[in-house]
């Protein structure tokens, strides 16, 4: 027998469809309107409106803190949300760091390609790069901070690919990867074992090659390096994680890297 549930359901998930749209054009502010000016803009019952903000909440598009005097508070999606929300599509999957760390072979190379084509490369690609290689350079002996430096310096590249739709997801792919790279990282310093900082200057200067290679433009030679150079750190990580099924939740706080 109908519960009149379903009504109620209904007229919840039209609000937090016209919601959304709002959120993902930019049309709404960083807050949304309080829950009595929603009542009245859409003329719908407190409790559907509420059931609308559950429904955005649980999409990560807002937080609605209890009690509070104002509107949800909107999150437009960036590269951490992506991240998370493929995270929980892999991890629920059962997809492993050795097939996640397999599929970042295949793309993130093409990516490198790509950037190394770009018309504008040298004014817009290579000082970004190169700064984040003068900062890696200079955390060789914290393998911590090294880790995590060097690691935006992979976001960076995808950052800068032309192609919209590959970039959002191969940055999603990075940032699951560079989530766990920074745990390996962690884990190892604690105990002492973090590679010597002359492995770390090994990477710089890989780095600071590719840089050169994509401000020259050779393309092909550009997705060379990547390719081995992934195929090299990744082979630290997948010692210890090889055959762990991907985590989403460290991503869904990763540092973002925003490109100029």
């Amino acid at each position: 027998m109908p519960t009149g549930r379903t009504p109620q359901r209904r007229i919840a998930e039209t609000v937090a469809a016209e919601l959304r749209e709002r959120i993902l054009s930019g049309r709404a502010a960083d807050r949304l309107p309080t829950q009595d000016q929603l009542v009245n803009d859409f003329g719908v019952s407190y409790p559907s409106v509420r059931e609308a903000l559950r429904i955005l909440e649980t999409e990560g598009l807002v937080t609605v803190r209890r009690g509070s005097v104002g509107g949800a508070e909107v999150h437009r999606p960036d590269q951490a949300t992506g991240a998370y929300h493929l995270g929980l599509l892999l991890q629920g999957s059962g997809v492993t760091l050795g097939d996640l760390a397999g599929g970042l072979l295949l793309l993130e190379p093409m990516c490198a390609a790509e950037v190394a084509r770009r018309a504008d490369r040298e004014r817009t690609v290579v000082p970004a790069l190169t700064a984040n290689v003068d900062a890696s350079a200079d955390a060789v002996s914290d393998g911590v901070a090294f880790t995590r430096i060097a690691r935006e310096f992979h976001d960076l590249v995808v950052a800068f690919t032309p192609n919209d739709t590959i970039r959002y997801v191969v940055r999603s792919l990075v940032a699951l990867w560079s989530a766990q790279e920074q745990q390996w990282a962690a884990i190892r310093t604690t105990r002492g074992e973090y590679p010597s900082p002359s492995g770390a200057r090994a990477a710089v200067r890989t780095h600071r090659r590719l840089v050169e290679v994509i401000a020259a433009g050779r393309a092909e030679e550009a997705a060379d390096i990547t390719r081995r150079h992934l195929k090299a750190t990744q082979a630290l990580v997948l010692q210890r994680f090889t055959d762990d099924v991907v985590n989403a939740t460290p991503a869904r706080t990763g540092r973002v890297v925003r490109t100029p």
